[in-house]
């Protein structure tokens, strides 16, 4: 009896042991191979929290529920997510250079090191997510990134200056109030528009920017750059807190 039990025993050990060879074969096959929509959908549906490094470049997500999952690294740039839910997300390391985001549900998600230039983020709702990425040449027309987290930490700079990369973005009409913008490059973006009530603009670049029609009532500028920017028809300039230490005010266009 004892001797079956041992064989017995062995068996199974020799099954488990050859399951888990193909299944990790699978997975490493799988993550060389881009993924396509119906595999992100039966991982969905299945559950899935962990989509991570996944490559689905070109891809249709349209419209796809993400939410909670953390897609740590994957590969969407030129990737078509227009009206996806990715609130929650981990997106750091992220590659969506060129992607479709028009309105994406992307709040409390988290974007550090992720790479979002010349994507398209119309009317997009960004409230409250952290973003320390690339998004030069970004469309956020329309945008909603009330209370977006987006000050560089110098407490954690090692490498230089790590902040958000946000030079000649679009922002027009959208919504900054309250945003932490505290060094962020906002060099020749167009901000006309666009509501930065209450936002922190402390060491910002805002050379070039235009802000035709922007409001700024209780922002924070202080020593902010802002040399060739256009503050036409500003709202609550008046208001707003450090403009005497902003750099470059005498090259600044105000009428």
């Amino acid at each position: 009896m004892k001797d079956r039990l041992e064989v017995l025993k062995r068996h199974i050990v020799s099954i488990l042991l050859v399951a888990l060879c193909v299944i990790t074969s699978g997975l490493t096959a799988y993550a060389d191979t881009p993924a396509t929509r119906d595999q992100v959908v039966a991982m969905l549906e299945r559950g899935e929290k962990d989509l991570s490094n996944l490559d689905l470049r070109g891809q249709d997500l349209t419209a796809l529920d993400f939410s909670g999952t953390n897609l740590f690294g994957v590969d969407m740039r030129q990737a078509d997510l227009s009206g996806a839910k990715l609130r929650g997300c981990n997106l750091d390391m992220a590659l969506l250079r060129g992607a479709n985001l028009t309105r994406v549900d992307l709040r409390d998600t988290s974007m550090f090191a992720t790479v979002l230039a010349e994507g398209t983020l119309k009317n997009s709702d960004l409230r409250g997510a952290y973003v320390m990425g690339n998004l030069q040449g970004a469309d956020l027309e329309g945008a909603n990134l009330a209370g977006v987290r987006a000050s560089a930490d110098m407490r954690n700079q090692p490498m230089g200056l790590v902040r958000a990369e946000l030079a000649r973005a679009v922002l027009r009409g959208a919504n900054l109030e309250g945003a932490q913008l505290a060094r962020a490059n906002l060099s020749f973006t167009d901000l006309t528009g666009a509501n930065l009530a209450g936002a922190d603009l402390t060491l910002a670049d805002l050379s070039g920017a235009d802000l035709t029609g922007a409001n700024l009532s209780g922002a924070t500028l202080t020593e902010a750059v802002v040399e060739n920017a256009v503050f036409r028809d500003v709202k609550g300039l008046t208001s707003v807190q450090g403009f005497d230490s902003v750099r470059g005010k005498s090259f600044a266009v105000f009428e």
